[in-house]
This record gives C-alpha cells, sequence and structure tokens, in this order.
C-alpha cells in the first residue's frame, strides 16, 4: 500500500512539474488591450499567443462576455450596444485537461463614430510589408467610410498599386536603423537606391537626421496627428534563434536605434501619437520559409526570434503612454494558415494584410475616442 501511494504521488508530482516546464515553454504572451470597433470582425489566432509548433496538441477555452471560440481562434463583430471594456482570459491546456498556462488582457470596443468629422493626419513608416501597400489601402478603404474621420496620408512613397489619396513611407528590406541613418549620395529615383526620407545633408555636409525638415518640405509643415510604426522583422530576422542572449542583445541594439528615431519624430510633431505594431507571426508552413530561404531559416527559428521579440516589445513600450507611444496589437488578428500564401514565410495574402489593415483601424479608432473623451466640456 505505502509503496502504491508512493508511487500516485510520483506520478502527480511528475504531471505538475511536467505541466511547470510546459507552461514556461509555451509562453503564452498577450498584450494589455485588444481594440474592436462595431461591425468590424476581430479575431484572436492561438498559435499566436504561445511558443509551440504543433498549437494542436493543446486547448485554448477563452472566457470573454462577447465572442465565439473556433478551434484555431477566438472571434467576434462586436455592435454598438458592446462598446466599452470586458475582460478576456485564456486558459490552454493540454489533451487531457491539465491547466498549462493562463493570461487576460482588456477587450476595448469604441464607438463606430469615434472622430467623425474631423481631419486628421496619417504617416504609416514600415519595411515590405508596407511597400507591399496592400494594407495602407484597405486602411485608407475603412477610414473613408461613414463615421470617420477625413485622414490624409502622409508620405513620399506613392507605388503603383496605391489607390489614390494612399502614401507612405515603407521599403523593402529596411529597418529602424536605416530610416534613422540611411543616406544615398547617388539615388536612382527608385525605392532601392534612396536616402531616408529623414535624413539630409547638414550645413556641415554630413547626413542628419532631420524629421522636421520632412514634415516642413514633404509634409506641407503640417506634421501628423498619428503615426504608426511596423519595423522590426529585418531588424531581428537573422538574429541566432539557438541563441537567446544573441536574441536579447539584437533586441537591445534594435531598441536603441528605435529610439533614435521615435525622438526625433516626438521633437518634429509633440502632438503625434505613435503606434509601434507588434511584430507580425510567420506562416504557419514551413514549406514557405524553404520556398524563400531554403535551408538558411526556418519557421521554428523565426517563430521563437518573434515571439520573443513581441515580449520585449511589450516591456519596452508597453508603459509609454506618457510618452505618446502605444502598442498597436498587429501580432493577433493574423491568421497564420489562411492570411498567407503556400509560398512565402512572412508575407501575408490580401486576407492577413486585411487583418492587419483592422486591426490598426480599431487602435486609430480608439485613439480618436480617447481624444473626443478627453475634450468633453472644453469650453
Amino acid at each position: 500500500m505505502k509503496r502504491v501511494c508512493l508511487l500516485i504521488l510520483f506520478v502527480l508530482v511528475s504531471r505538475n512539474a511536467l505541466a511547470n516546464d510546459q507552461n514556461n515553454t509555451l509562453q503564452l504572451t498577450l498584450p494589455p488591450t485588444i481594440y474592436a470597433v462595431p461591425g468590424v470582425e476581430t479575431s484572436l489566432y492561438f498559435d499566436n499567443i504561445v511558443l509551440t509548433q504543433t498549437p494542436e496538441d493543446y486547448r485554448f477555452q477563452v472566457d470573454c462576455p462577447l465572442g465565439t471560440t473556433h478551434a484555431q481562434r477566438w472571434m467576434v463583430t462586436p455592435t454598438a450596444e458592446d462598446v466599452g471594456q470586458k475582460t478576456l482570459q485564456i486558459t490552454v491546456s493540454d489533451r487531457d485537461g491539465q491547466q498549462l498556462a493562463t493570461a487576460s488582457t482588456q477587450l476595448q470596443i469604441v464607438p463606430r463614430d469615434a472622430g467623425a468629422g474631423e481631419k486628421r493626419r496619417l504617416l504609416i513608416i514600415g519595411d515590405s510589408l508596407t511597400h507591399a501597400t496592400i494594407y495602407p489601402n484597405e486602411l485608407h478603404r475603412l477610414l473613408s467610410q461613414d463615421e470617420n474621420p477625413k485622414v490624409t496620408f502622409l508620405g513620399t512613397h506613392k507605388p503603383e498599386r496605391a489607390n489614390e489619396g494612399v502614401a507612405h513611407e515603407g521599403y523593402g528590406g529596411w529597418t529602424w536603423q536605416r530610416f534613422a541613418t540611411k543616406y544615398e549620395p547617388n539615388p536612382d529615383g527608385t525605392y532601392r537606391k534612396r536616402s531616408s526620407p529623414f535624413v539630409y545633408l547638414g550645413e556641415d555636409k554630413k547626413p542628419i537626421l532631420d524629421v522636421a525638415r520632412f514634415f516642413r518640405e514633404e509634409c506641407d509643415n503640417d506634421p501628423p496627428d498619428f503615426v504608426i510604426v511596423m519595423l522590426g522583422i529585418n531588424d531581428c530576422f537573422s538574429a541566432p534563434p539557438d541563441d537567446s542572449q544573441g536574441i536579447d542583445d539584437r533586441i537591445d541594439l534594435v531598441f536603441a536605434q528605435a529610439e533614435t528615431l521615435l525622438t526625433a519624430i516626438q521633437k518634429a510633431a509633440p502632438q503625434a501619437k505613435i503606434g509601434i505594431c507588434l511584430t507580425t507571426p510567420p506562416n504557419s508552413r514551413q514549406a514557405a520559409f524553404e520556398a524563400n530561404y531554403q535551408d538558411r531559416y526556418t519557421r521554428w527559428g523565426w517563430k521563437r526570434i518573434q515571439h520573443h521579440l513581441v515580449q520585449r516589445q511589450l516591456e519596452q513600450f508597453g508603459r509609454q503612454q506618457d510618452r505618446n507611444r502605444f502598442l498597436i496589437p498587429t501580432e493577433l488578428d493574423l491568421d497564420p494558415v489562411d492570411g498567407y500564401p503556400a509560398n512565402n514565410g512572412v508575407h501575408p495574402n490580401e486576407t492577413g494584410y486585411h487583418q492587419i489593415a483592422r486591426t490598426m483601424y480599431a487602435w486609430l479608432k480608439w485613439r480618436l475616442s480617447e481624444n473626443q473623451s478627453s475634450t468633453k466640456g472644453t469650453p
């Protein structure tokens, strides 16, 4: 009898130890707030919030007064009556029902008419995901609907695929550092060989970061009300995935470069609200990475880097709202299966780009609603 009890105790201890180990390994990660707008579908894909190669091996329970839970995601299309803040909690369990991890976030549903009739100016800065111009086009479409402000898109880059009224500063392969320092003395008129739009020759004939001059010369001397920055993939993609310290060292360097650019933007546009996008997750297919990179980079390698980068972004920027810096949870509502083509590891298809756009749209509507709240009662 004593041996049986000891065996049962050993099994229970082992099971608890395994659960703790899986909890640490899964690294369930949520941003502090998810934004949503009545009439616009919002989703949270489970693969994007845990660190595992086999999300199908786990069960995800979502406790929220709104929305529906499916096998791969939780989703909601709120109504006007749902406006307000709700708590959303996720519990992850194994196949046997053993709870492994739990985390909470706030679902902030903002009025559909937030900012209606106002005039606002928006600057988008990014890499190839922005250069593709699909999500800027969709964001412009969403903002052009009724009950929205009239938003002017700023920027010097207007690719052929850009719809009327759409501009941005998004270039394939670019990083925080390139936007802060890149100067090309012999540009060829293409985006591939050009200076950063924010870098000019100073009086001493040396390159200088001068965002105020960009606003003065390229934006009719009228700074943006909002800036959205979607960078991080090119900055960290080649970090060593098996070296946790090496990943952190790379991220530390990137954050220093980000601070240089963000500080310059805020000096030139002190009232602007800056939305920093959480780095988007990879395509769920390893074959997509093989199509792009052969055996140089893997899906699991980038997934580990990206997941940790999101955690570090939450730490770095999550408490900077008093500096007009905010997080946009673009890593949540991007379908890692149907939001990507079969042959590309990090660039979404049209569906995925539209999911990114609606996340940005909901964030902008939240900031517009916050501005309305702060000015109520102002004579």
